[in-house]
């Protein structure tokens, strides 16, 4: 063997060996190996499958050590919302600091069992802009509609969870059984990035601008019942010992925890080998917008941080922009923007939701009202199906399967220029996400990895997956409900709030 190659074997050999003795003594050893022999870099791996994104965070909240710090839109009560609770009870319990952040507008929690969680030692919950959920009584919700129509818009979409400070989670999915392929009836198509290195380290600085501002109040705060403007709720040591009991008794049923899906969590440490292959080790940017997303006050526009850095991005193009969005409503800005790339001789192609698939009315009809617009441009845009081919192989999970398949959406929100930079985050392309909701995501300029996923969104968009916009009518293949309703929100001007 050459002296070089011997020198290389013997460092890279030393390498496992130090991970796999300092494995029996910290869960995150060998990810801790990663990032030192990667210095300067971050590590990203895309998550692809609803399954492989349930086991990663499963994995992390179960071997966390010191921290866990949580932002999601959407929270539900559903069996992965409830299980996702008491892991990160279990966690507290045995030490570790968890400071979580919802958005108000669609957490779905009961008061009392939400004020037990936050009165624990070591979690903290935050709820951002408390205008219409949480401590809210219907006479508050109603004035806040009335004075304060902008804000009750401004919500909080970021998504992320970083545990320790090493290793984070940013994508599409909110914490809801449909995201991670557990729902019976309806299920989408999503995307997240399994990070580690500097990317995490500006993740958390990202988190701490939400947790230190005016807009992220403390849950306790919201239920102390002063005046006819907030909620009155309390909870004694025994009802907090309940709350407790039933979140743990809930997670040991088997009905609820799957065994299959408990060991596969279990055995995730197998992985690591395939998912180090994998995991690219390059220029990652982690892109967030402030709380309260701009300044202004009264107009439902204003842009936003990662609205300026993805249109710098896009506007860079030099022979391709590929997009995968479930909804697709551009401001006049994106037009000007999508035109100005098309008649430079830039192809432009988006996979979206149909009508068929799509869960947002409103949103849609906003895009059907541009859909000739957009076609006419030059724009190739694919919709959809609620039962693509694709479907079979991203819901291959740990056990049973519904015996009815449920129907798939798109909910993924993915960009990729000239197949060398890829976007993976939570900004739609729609005027909200554009002006009203704050986003997070990351830039990889990586063209491994943003081939990669490219291919998964050309394979989404072929036609066993999508309609092609310009000649399958896919508007046919929906019900004459759905046809109905979005003919009639059509006819209202609804295109900011879309």
């Amino acid at each position: 063997m050459r002296p070089w190659l011997r020198a290389a074997a013997t460092t890279l050999l030393a390498g496992w060996l130090s991970c796999a003795l300092a494995a029996e003594e910290s869960p995150f050893a060998f990810i801790d190996g990663q990032i030192a022999a990667n210095p300067d870099k971050s590590g990203i791996y895309v998550l692809d499958t609803g399954e492989e994104a349930l086991l990663a965070r499963a994995w992390l909240v179960d071997n966390a050590r010191e921290t866990i710090e949580v932002q999601y839109f959407i929270w539900s009560t559903d069996n992965i919302g409830i299980l996702a609770a008491e892991a990160l009870l279990r966690a507290a319990v045995r030490g570790v600091k968890v400071r979580v952040i919802v958005d108000d507008l669609l957490i779905d929690a009961p008061d009392k069992s939400l004020l037990a969680l936050a009165r624990h030692p070591n979690i903290d919950i935050r709820i951002y802009n408390p205008k219409t959920s949480v401590g809210v009584p219907l006479q508050k919700r109603l004035l806040n509609v009335a004075t304060d129509f902008r804000g009750l818009n401004q919500r909080m979409h970021d998504k992320t969870l970083t545990v320790d400070g090493k290793v984070g989670i940013t994508g599409g999915r909110n914490m809801a059984a449909e995201y991670f392929d557990y729902n019976h009836e309806y299920n989408f198509r999503d995307r997240d990035a399994l990070l580690a290195g500097p990317a995490v380290g500006t993740m958390r600085e990202n988190f701490e601008a939400f947790w230190g501002s005016g807009l992220a109040v403390p849950v306790e705060e919201l239920y102390d019942g002063l005046g006819l403007m907030q909620k009155s709720v309390t909870v004694g040591d025994e009802e907090i010992r309940a709350v407790y009991r039933e979140l743990h008794e809930y997670a040991k049923s088997p009905a609820n925890f799957a065994p299959e899906v408990r060991a596969a969590i279990t055995d995730t440490p197998r992985s690591f080998a395939r998912v180090t292959q994998a995991t690219r080790w390059t220029d990652v940017a982690f892109v967030s917008d402030r709380p309260g997303k701009n300044d202004s006050v009264l107009s439902l526009s204003g842009g936003g941080l990662t609205t300026t850095a993805l249109a710098t991005l896009v506007d860079g193009a030099k022979s391709r922009v590929v997009i995968q969005s479930p909804y697709l409503v551009m401001s006049e800005a994106a037009m000007v923007l999508f035109g100005r790339l098309v008649k430079r001789g830039v192809t432009v192609r988006i996979n979206t939701n149909s009508l068929a698939s799509t869960d947002n009315l409103p949103a849609f009809s906003g895009y059907r009202s541009q859909r000739g617009r957009l076609l006419a441009m030059g724009i190739q845009v694919y919709e959809y199906k609620p039962a693509p081919a694709v479907m079979q192989a991203l819901m291959k999970r740990a056990g049973p399967a519904p015996a009815r398949p449920p129907v798939f959406s798109l909910h993924a929100k993915t960009l990729v220029v000239d197949s060398r930079i890829a976007y993976i985050g939570t900004f739609n392309f729609d005027p909200r996400s554009e002006n009203l909701n704050t986003e997070v995501g990351v830039i990889v300029h990586d063209e491994v990895l943003a081939r990669s996923v490219e291919a998964a969104i050309e394979t989404d968009m072929a036609p066993g997956n999508s309609w092609d916009a310009r000649k399958d009518n896919p508007d046919s293949f929906a019900s004459v409900g759905k046809r109905t309703w979005v003919r009639l929100y059509q006819f209202l001007p609804l295109k900011p709030l879309l």
